[in-house]
Parts: structure tokens; C-alpha cells; sequence
């Protein structure tokens, strides 16, 4: 499922990295840019600011990684919105939204995930 959303700033360079509602504005969405941000998806095209931004809620998408991440492992934002893995139990400050389906092999790599960022809760 992909919702539309304002670009709440230049977007062009962030496809396929986890965003986050605005603050100043729940109607536009911006990139996460703390481990402790909730996502609201992973955004799916290139836009500049005041242009729609398409973003994948729940479903299957790629996503930008910021380490090497292996099939099954959990994951939730960086603190530049990439895909970042976490641990129930420990990351207890940070959303997890996801797991990656297909890894990666190096940091900025793109992966496969499940995403899923309707209601999420802490990794408690």
C-alpha cells in the first residue's frame, strides 16, 4: 500500500530511504534522521520539495542499507534513514517497521524488505 504525501524538503536524493511525517506539518513527510524517529514508510520516488512524494506504507520494497544485512533480520531507520538492524529487546527506543527479504553486501547496498509502518511499536 503507497500513500501520497507533500515533500517537505528536496527528496531527489533519498528514493527507497525510510521518512517520516514533518512535525510542522503531518501532511508532508521528510527523511528520518534519528534511530528513534517513527517511519511512516519508505519513500518510493524522487521529489523535490512541494512535489507529491510516493510512499510504500506496508507491502514489499527496496530500501538503502547501512551495513551489510542478512535475510530475516529486523529493521528500522537509521539517523539518516536507512535501513539499520534491530534487536527486540535491546533497541527498545526504535521503531522496527520490517524485515529484509533479500540482503545486501556492503553499506549503501539496496535490499528487499517487508515493510509494514501502520501503527508500529518500540522494540521492546
Amino acid at each position: 500500500m503507497t500513500l501520497s504525501f507533500e515533500a517537505g524538503a528536496d527528496l531527489s536524493a533519498k528514493q527507497y530511504h525510510f521518512v517520516r511525517l514533518d512535525g510542522a506539518n503531518g501532511r508532508k513527510v521528510v527523511v528520518c534522521d534519528a534511530v528513534t524517529d517513527r517511519p511512516v514508510g519508505v519513500l518510493r520516488n524522487d521529489p523535490t520539495s512541494g512535489q507529491m512524494a510516493t510512499v510504500m506504507v506496508t507491502g514489499i520494497s527496496q530500501v538503502v542499507a547501512n551495513a551489510d544485512l542478512a535475510a530475516g533480520d529486523v529493521i528500522g531507520t537509521s539517523n539518516d534513514g536507512q535501513a539499520a538492524a534491530y534487536v527486540f529487546g535491546t533497541d527498545t527506543t526504535k521503531y522496527p517497521v520490517g524485515w529484509v527479504r533479500d540482503a545486501n553486501t556492503a553499506a549503501g547496498g539496496i535490499i528487499s524488505a517487508v515493510i509494514d509502518c501502520i501503527l508500529p511499536g518500540r522494540g521492546a
